[in-house]
């Protein structure tokens, strides 16, 4: 009998192992194809099999599928979102092609597209920012004038935060177009800019299977202009009214933009005139948001879009109503993290759902105001949010860690003489 294969596109530094240990507790056979693996360390620290293939090319990955079929029976096929999020659309299209169960890869392609998505959702009369959008810095000094500062300037395709950031004068403006557009940021197609009205209000994401709203997410971000989350509250202290309309906008989003098969995450801003969507992603959130949604209601996100992509029945039922509260541990500079320490300490506290690191020692950090600014986190569980937060404080102050600042310029000057040979400044011989 042919062993039983959940092939998954790609990996995810946050997320990536637990839909592997998933797959494994249901009897599946997870497989990894992904374009370079050694960039997922569980991979080989687990012994999980992976394939190299080019992920961009979905000829490529017909015929790796189809080579596996010789071995395995592909129950399923799922993946993660890559640099600019199209990794999801070929999933869509590879479950089309072997007849499997999937999303609509022509609605997630739109909905990958940051200005698309938005018309769709104008289009559907849904509360959106107001935006524009800009291909120079021409159009961008334009945009941003007809919107007026401050403004939030994106990537039109991307993820993670990447290249996202909140411009309040016009030298912030001009800089960072210069970062999107000088070369700094890799794009994948065409430069598209996306500039947006800075909707202000709490921040919300609302987690969504199918078309149930399985759990809301209330999220605070480190300093401006960079938008990197610090912590993140499941259920939010807000109303049952506000629950309510903010569930209610969001799957609003599904019907405008052809969704509702699998995981959606819509984030919002709850401003003066409602909750206004800034984005939604066709796709189970990374970071700590399945575990934390997992510890306040006991739905485990994962699992169950395991089980809808191998064609098991789901079970969406909660089974307890908690507190949860994850706290992001952000590098707090550049440098190379000489020693990270406690993790074990801080995960034996009761209530502590998940301590997770990301980084091993001697990695070097450079912090580029997004998701990979994250060392790791902590998620912590009671039942009231007074206990909880006590619980999360005793365990995060148990964590350190030690980043080594790269040295300057006139340091690397200084260094490399001091470092000198003699002989190198010493005259030539006469022969």
């Amino acid at each position: 009998m042919e062993r039983r294969a959940l092939v998954l596109l790609e990996g995810h530094r946050s997320i990536g192992l637990l839909y592997v240990k998933a797959a494994q507790r249901l009897g599946v056979h997870p497989i990894t194809l992904s374009a370079d693996p050694t960039q997922y360390d569980y991979l080989a620290a687990e012994g999980i099999e992976a394939i190299h293939v080019d992920t961009d090319s979905l000829d490529a990955l017909i015929r790796e599928c189809s080579r596996l079929r010789a071995t395995y029976n592909i129950v399923g096929i799922t993946g993660f979102s890559g640099p600019d999020e199209s990794v999801y659309a070929t999933v869509g299209s590879l479950c089309r092609y072997f007849d499997l169960p999937g999303p609509n890869p022509a609605s997630i392609a739109k909905c990958c597209d940051k200005f698309v998505q938005r018309q769709l959702l104008a289009e559907a009369g849904v509360a959106i920012p107001a935006y524009r959008l800009a291909a120079n810095a021409g159009d961008v000094e334009s945009s941003a004038r007809e919107i007026g500062l401050p403004v939030v300037l994106k990537p039109a395709v991307g993820s993670g935060s990447s290249g996202v950031r909140l411009c309040r004068t016009a030298g912030e403006l001009a800089e960072h177009t210069t970062y999107l557009l000088g070369g700094k940021h890799i794009w994948r197609s065409s430069p598209r800019i996306l500039v947006e009205e800075f909707a202000q209000g709490p921040f919300y994401a609302a987690d969504i299977m199918g078309d149930e709203v399985i759990g809301i997410e209330a999220g605070h971000f480190g300093p401006p202009p960079h938008f990197v989350f610090h912590h993140l509250t499941c259920p939010p202290p807000i109303t049952d009214d506000e629950y309510k309309r903010i569930a209610d906008v969001s799957l609003s989003c599904l019907r405008a933009l052809g969704l509702g098969w699998g995981p959606t995450t819509v984030e919002l801003r709850c401003t003066k005139r409602g909750p206004v969507v800034i984005e939604v992603n066709p796709r189970l959130a990374g970071g700590t948001s399945p575990r934390l949604v997992q510890a306040a209601c006991g739905v485990d996100l994962i699992t169950e879009h395991i089980k809808l992509v191998i064609g098991d029945e789901w079970d969406l039922r909660r089974r307890h109503s908690q507190i949860a509260v994850a706290q992001c541990l952000n590098a707090d500079c550049d440098g190379i993290l000489d020693w990270i320490d406690g993790d074990g300490r801080a995960a034996a506290i009761p209530g502590v759902a998940e301590v997770k690191l990301y980084m091993r020692p001697k990695t070097p950090i450079v912090r580029k105001g997004d998701y990979r600014d994250r060392i790791g986190h902590v998620i912590a569980v009671s039942p009231s949010s007074a206990q909880t937060a006590e619980i999360l404080q005793r365990a995060v102050e148990l964590i350190s860690w030690s980043i080594t600042p790269f040295p300057t310029p006139g340091e690397q000057e200084q260094s490399a003489a001091s470092h000198s040979p003699a002989s190198a400044h010493a005259a030539p011989g006469k022969g």
